[in-house]
């Protein structure tokens, strides 16, 4: 298998450090809705791990929360509720997006202001060995110390300093200098440091969340091209800084194409306010729709949203719903698949070329239709089709519908009780009861005057 390397900008032949594949990708920002530009991501780098896991190798997945920065600041206070009322919120409102996206949970999401200790700990070794300083509360990493920065990003060094500033009221010795650790402000949450009370910066989480459950170095480092630079670029200096061992942070730096609007070819971003929920396209096309519509194009690509091409996915994947699960004959001879699936699995070991892995299993769909057709066996060809979608992350089912009538007393219920759940922090329980409803068909909307719900379609 070949993956292309940000790092060396070239597909390279993927071989783990060891037994087990350690894959750590950038999560969200907990102040707002994901979008389906962080659909896009995601089932990516949830299509990666099948195919590791199909090739027989172990993945330990890693995925963050970012709880603390401006935005969940400011989101906060305007909405009068604390961070981590916020930040609940929008966990519960990312599991219920990925729930009919079919994405596999990772199997750590940490925190950031649950990793306060890794970071300060994290930090002081920085300040320690010459890499960063504190000024008034706050800490920066000297950029100058690292004679490799900017190789992530292929930006040089020089030029990208040519244009740096200090900000008003930061005190960087040199304008490219970030910040690792920032000196509290009235009203803003804070936790004790040996720099004063404050907060970490954005870019020394993933380094220490990564660290603590993954080691160094990690395999695979995942997120959209986006945040090549700074926050990957970050990363690599203040983490291959802090280990000070020669060897390199992350492996495989694999970095997904950005979702763009067709009208502007502006990339679809929160804080541009262009974005598309995805509960709103799971709705009008299904979860396997929006996959589909992700994995016609190659991952390291740009996608642009079209509601016609996510009509013709909606499509597609009905059409191989009805390929692989309606009864075929038993006549001679049967399907072959195995050219179908060689054909996928050439095109999965060439960067993780969807576009092309999709192709095949929609010929082996069709064979699978013509020998309907004429009467002959294709069990073997469909359960070979339903493995290839499998790893594809392609449910197939049949869209669970709800008698709402009928079923209306007891969805209250099972919302009451929810409710109850999350009143008692229990979170976990509370999550799994809203993934069961969501998995039949009924979407739960929680809003300032509690919690509605509808059902899908």
């Amino acid at each position: 298998m070949k993956l292309y390397n940000t790092m060396s900008r070239r597909a390279e032949e993927f071989t783990p450090t060891g037994d087990v594949v350690k894959m750590y990708v950038c999560g969200p920002n907990l102040y707002a809705p994901c979008h389906v530009g962080h659909a896009m991501s995601y089932i990516v780098f949830d299509v990666l791990r099948r195919y590791l896991e199909y090739c027989g190798f172990e993945v330990r997945h890693v995925q963050n929360f970012t709880d603390i920065e401006d935005n969940i600041i400011n989101r906060a206070q305007a909405q009068g509720v604390s961070i981590e009322e916020l930040s609940e919120q929008h966990v519960e409102q990312f599991f219920r997006d990925m729930a009919p996206l079919n994405i596999l949970k990772a199997h750590v999401y940490p925190r950031a202001t649950h990793e306060i200790p890794t970071i300060i700990e994290m930090v002081q070794r920085l300040i320690e060995n010459g890499h960063a300083y504190q000024a008034n509360g706050d800490v920066y990493f000297r950029v100058q110390t690292r004679t490799g920065y900017g190789k992530l990003s292929a930006r040089d060094l020089d030029s990208m300093l040519a244009g740096a500033r200090i900000e008003p009221g930061e005190n960087k010795e040199h304008p490219g200098d970030f910040t690792l650790w920032k000196a509290s402000k009235p009203g803003e949450p804070a936790w004790d440091s040996p720099w004063g009370k404050g907060r970490p910066g954005w870019h020394i989480e993933c380094s220490a969340m990564s660290l603590k459950y993954l080691g160094h170095p990690i395999d695979i480092h995942g997120g959209g091209q986006d945040l090549i630079f700074p926050h990957h670029e970050n990363e690599v200096a203040q983490s291959e800084s802090y280990s000070d061992d020669q060897k390199p942070f992350v492996r495989f730096w694999v970095h997904n194409g950005l979702m763009r609007l067709a009208e502007s070819e502006e990339k679809m971003t929160r804080h541009l306010g262009n974005l598309v929920p995805i509960n709103e396209v799971v709705q009008r096309y299904g979860g396997d729709g929006l996959r589909m519509f992700v994995l016609n194009s190659h991952y390291r690509s740009p996608i642009t949203f079209s509601e016609e091409s996510l009509e013709s996915a909606k499509r597609g994947a009905e059409r191989l719903r009805i390929a692989v699960n309606t009864a075929a004959g038993d006549a001679d001879p049967p399907v072959d698949a195995a050219p179908f699936k060689q054909r996928f699995l050439d095109a999965m070991d060439d960067d993780l070329n969807t576009a092309g892995a999709l192709a095949s299993l929609f010929d082996l769909a069709r064979e699978i239709n013509r020998a309907r057709d004429e009467g002959r066996s294709a069990d073997e060809a469909q359960a070979a089709a339903r493995e290839m979608a499998g790893v594809l992350g392609l449910t197939l089912v049949e869209p669970q519908r709800v008698d709402r009538a009928g079923a209306e007393p007891f969805i209250e219920l099972l919302v009451e009780l929810r409710e109850d759940l999350r009143c008692a922090k229990q979170y976990e329980l509370s999550d799994k009861l809203r993934v069961r409803l969501a998995e039949i068909g009924v979407i739960l909307e929680d809003g300032a005057a509690g919690t509605r719900w509808r059902t899908r379609g």
